[in-house]
């Protein structure tokens, strides 16, 4: 018999994403970056200091194509600059592939319902087109994309 009256805890972070640094590189050479993980914490963390960040890298895994560090603070574009720096030195041979750090990036996702089909003006059919079009010229939906169309 089971005992229903235990409460059902989900465990989440609060925003754990904000808080990282990817740096995009091919797997190889993301592979041989973490071999020294520890040594790289403790040297970017002396990068970060000199230039009077207070960030700090908690620790370095690998993921996919890219190197992700983890910090304490949401990363500032000089922490992001010191990273690059300190992460093209230590791949010096290799330095042309490693991309510049980036933040995470975040997909939203927006059901569109209750659009009328038919243009008012010209009595037509409104295309996934003109939808995009409408998206595009609102600020508040730049860099939407349309992944089903009508």
């Amino acid at each position: 018999m089971k005992d229903k009256s235990k409460p059902k805890i989900n465990m989440t972070t609060k925003n754990p994403l904000r808080k990282q640094v990817i740096v995009p590189m091919n797997t190889d050479l993301a592979k041989k970056f973490i071999k020294d993980s520890s040594l790289h914490v403790v040297n970017i963390n002396h990068a970060l200091k000199a230039i009077k960040s207070n960030m700090i890298a908690d620790f370095i895994s690998v993921e996919n194509k890219e190197i992700i560090i983890t910090t304490n603070n949401v990363s500032s574009g000089s922490n992001l600059q010191e990273i690059e720096k300190y992460v093209k030195n230590s791949l010096i041979s290799d330095a042309d592939q490693v991309s510049s750090p980036r933040l995470p990036q975040f997909k939203s996702y927006l059901k569109i319902i209750g659009i009328l089909y038919i243009s008012e003006k010209t009595n037509s059919q409104i295309s996934s087109n003109d939808i995009e079009n409408i998206l595009k010229n609102n600020h508040l939906f730049n860099d939407i994309v349309l992944i089903s169309k009508p």
